[in-house]
């Protein structure tokens, strides 16, 4: 497959032209890259109004993934925001109030782009979560909260997989959403490879309408590089409208590296990648089931995610993580219940130094601590309204009865325990103060 994005930085870093254009290093190596990053110079095309060469590899792409995509160098997080005014709009055309029923475990992202579009949230929070990252949403519990409310969906918004590497089973639920003719929106941002599987298991392929992928997170992509994907199931105008959407929200100096990663993306799928994460997910599987033999218990069914339940093997997930840290091994995320890592068919070679570690901890007894209960705090008020509001920062032990401003939980997990305009209740701080939050965002009482 061709590199059109690609090819044409070459041609241009090889005519070592006079560069008096953006960006100010112009070209000189600092950090070693410098002389592939250019601007919308003349033929470079540009990203929000593709008709050149970046048109030609987003086409790419969407050959690949066989719906219409489109490219976004700032995460899924401007993805996530695209999809949601977009979903906005299609309600605004057919009269409705935008109204989304999303998984509580949706990331930050999502709870800005309501904020912004001033889109009312209804969440579905199954009860038995063993974490707030996870929120098994199935076809039969959204059906029963649409049908308890007064109000019906515009969209529906879920993650899968989720951090833990969860995922739901968008097919059926995507069957409800049709019959009460709600769109379906995917954070798909930890599933990019999905696609690719002997048989795919990407949203776009089970029923979703909008859907995102963080391209940097699984697949050979510099970090920010992600992918909008239009499906066949949306409105026909979403195509057409993508662009502006994800200009809305996006920067006007898009970074030509990671258009280029994603370019050169599209060369390292079609030439056989398929197969490469076959293979690579039988020894995934291989290495799962070493690990389970020596006592481990894991969650999720991702195929290129390890998820201990590290307080099963005798440990808190912060501690298996350090321990892996000693030895060279980083964890993409830890708590107290869990540790995370990642994999991909590039770290193919750290496979065996990651069981050989992990192996070597001995099993100990079992931690009885569990994450303390959560009770959904009361709505005070709209996420706008709560965002704009004037706030102060207070300790989580004085925060009970207040109403959360701005969203301050970090990344990873940017999964937000209380969200904006809800009343901090007593299980709110209890879940603070075990992951460790020690001030928290609080709308000022007048």
């Amino acid at each position: 497959m061709n590199t059109p994005i690609c090819d044409f930085v070459n041609e241009y870093k090889n005519k070592n032209a006079a560069r008096l254009h953006m960006p100010g290093h112009k070209g000189k190596a600092l950090l070693g890259f410098e002389e592939y990053d250019i601007t919308e110079i003349d033929g470079a095309d540009s990203l929000y109004e593709a008709s050149g060469i970046i048109k030609e590899s987003e086409d790419n792409a969407s050959s690949l993934f066989g719906c219409k995509t489109f490219y976004s160098t700032e995460g899924s997080s401007h993805c996530i925001r695209a999809m949601i005014y977009l979903s906005v709009i299609h309600a605004k055309l057919q009269g409705k109030k935008p109204l989304i029923f999303a998984g509580r475990n949706a990331h930050k992202a999502f709870l800005t782009a309501a904020a912004l579009t001033d889109c009312d949230v209804t969440w579905l929070y199954p009860e038995k979560n063993s974490s707030y990252l996870s929120c098994a949403v199935t076809a039969e519990v959204l059906e029963k909260a649409i049908c308890g409310s007064v109000e019906k969906p515009t969209a529906v918004y879920l993650t899968s997989p989720d951090y833990l590497g969860n995922t739901v089973d968008i097919k059926s639920i995507s069957e409800v959403c049709r019959k009460y003719g709600a769109l379906l929106l995917i954070d798909n941002a930890h599933g990019a490879y999905l696609k690719f599987l002997p048989q795919s298991h990407h949203p776009i392929d089970l029923g979703a309408d909008l859907c995102c992928d963080s391209a940097h997170k699984t697949l050979p992509v510099l970090t920010g590089g992600a992918y909008l994907h239009i499906t066949p199931n949306a409105p026909e105008t979403f195509s057409l409208q993508a662009k502006n959407a994800l200009a809305m929200f996006g920067s006007t100096s898009p970074s030509y590296i990671i258009m280029q990663s994603l370019d050169m993306a599209n060369r390292y799928i079609s030439e056989g990648y398929g197969k490469k994460l076959s293979a690579f997910c039988n020894k995934m599987q291989e290495f799962k089931h070493a690990l389970e033999i020596h006592g481990y218990a894991l969650c999720g069914n991702e195929p290129l995610k390890i998820t201990l339940c590290a307080k099963k093997h005798g440990y808190y997930g912060t501690e298996i993580a350090e321990i892996l840290k000693k030895n060279n091994v980083i964890c993409e995320f830890a708590d107290p219940d869990f540790t995370v890592l990642m994999f991909t068919p590039e770290s193919e070679c750290d496979l065996e130094k990651a069981k050989n570690v992990l192996i070597s901890i001995p099993k100990k007894d079992k931690i009885y601590k569990d994450a303390p209960e959560f009770t959904l705090p009361e709505k005070a008020m709209s996420a706008r309204n709560a965002v704009f509001s004037p706030y102060e920062v207070v300790p989580v032990s004085e925060s009970c009865g207040r109403i959360l401003g701005a969203i301050t939980v970090g990344c990873p997990p940017a999964v937000p325990i209380v969200v904006c305009g809800e009343k901090i209740n007593a299980s709110a701080v209890k879940c603070f103060e075990y992951y460790g939050i020690k001030n928290c965002t609080v709308i000022k009482e007048r």
